[in-house]
């Protein structure tokens, strides 16, 4: 492991500061993953409210991507995609910045509409879903076109080739979860094979990895049989593997710190707890203020001590 990757992942984080129902069929609603990279009731993706007065938190000297990133890790969504907003006005306006900020938000729609009994009503009676959704598709937009024209002029670009996968399931996550509506078969199919064209060339590439072992793990977990045919087949086991192998690789910061939150999810469905507090653990130490995290271990370790 480098030093400037273990000085990053020691370091205190600045200020305050991971998924979908897919494709289609009414099973495939089950895809809605919240993390990652990469979730369904997924712990990371739990809606808790966020403290309050998030934009004071945001980074003021010459704030980066990364500041974004963290405050995203630290489950600061509205926060997340405010700062991702204010560095696009600067002219940062890449397929980083359109990911990013699309999953901050997915994830924003995702706690306002949780856990409301009447879904379809939560969403006709939510004042502030109107908004965020039609920022969420401008970004998505942006980022396809962006990574599609890259791929015209040069087909095998690693970047674009992710990206385009990772903006494309997000809104599969979008239709198919908090707008319940069944559509996004284009949208996974172009994902699954971006992302099979990413490992094929690099199987380190840990982000991709907890991405696509997403789509294999919940297909085989979620999908009844004819219908995971019909996706292209999944493999629990596989998943399991592939996310704990991301989770040991050398990589940069954050793309770590995805894998992780996979694990954690990951381990969570599988009701192997003890792995779930330790990875949780883990998180809490290089994400200190995100309350999510210290909601899952207080509630846990509580339950442990009973």
């Amino acid at each position: 492991m480098s030093d400037s990757y273990k000085a990053a992942r020691h370091s205190k984080i600045a200020g305050g500061p991971e998924r979908p129902r897919p494709i289609g069929l009414r099973g495939i609603g089950c895809l809605v993953v919240t993390v990652c990279i990469g979730a369904i009731s997924s712990p990371h993706a739990t809606g808790l409210a966020q403290s309050a007065p998030e934009h004071a938190a945001l980074p003021l000297d010459r704030p980066t991507l990364d500041d974004a990133q963290r405050l995203f890790y630290n489950a600061r969504y509205e926060a997340a995609a405010a700062l991702a907003l204010a560095l696009r006005a600067s002219d940062v306006h890449d397929l980083a910045s359109d990911e990013l900020r699309s999953s901050a938000l997915l994830f924003q729609l995702k706690a306002l509409l949780e856990g409301r009994a009447d879904k379809e009503g939560a969403l006709k009676n939510c004042a502030t879903c109107p908004d965020l959704i039609a920022e969420f598709l401008a970004d998505i937009r942006h980022g396809q076109n962006l990574a599609r024209t890259t791929l015209q002029s040069t087909p095998g670009d690693e970047a674009a080739l992710f990206f385009l996968g990772k903006l494309d399931l997000n809104y599969v996550w979008l239709q198919l979860g908090p707008l319940r509506r069944k559509t996004g078969w284009d949208e996974y199919w172009e994902a699954r094979r971006s992302l099979d064209a990413v490992l094929a060339h690099n199987p380190r590439h840990v982000r991709a990895r907890v991405a696509r072992a997403w789509i294999d793990y919940i297909v085989d977990t979620k999908m009844p049989w004819g219908t995971r045919w019909l996706l292209g087949g999944g493999n629990r086991k596989h998943a399991l593997t592939e996310v704990r192998e991301a989770a040991q690789m050398e990589s940069d910061f954050f793309s770590h710190a995805e894998a992780e939150f996979a694990l954690w999810d990951m381990a969570v469905r599988e009701r192997d707890m003890t792995h779930a507090i330790t990875v949780a653990r883990r998180l809490a130490h290089d994400f200190a203020d995100n309350r999510e995290l210290a909601t899952f271990l207080e509630s846990r370790e509580a339950s442990l001590r009973r």
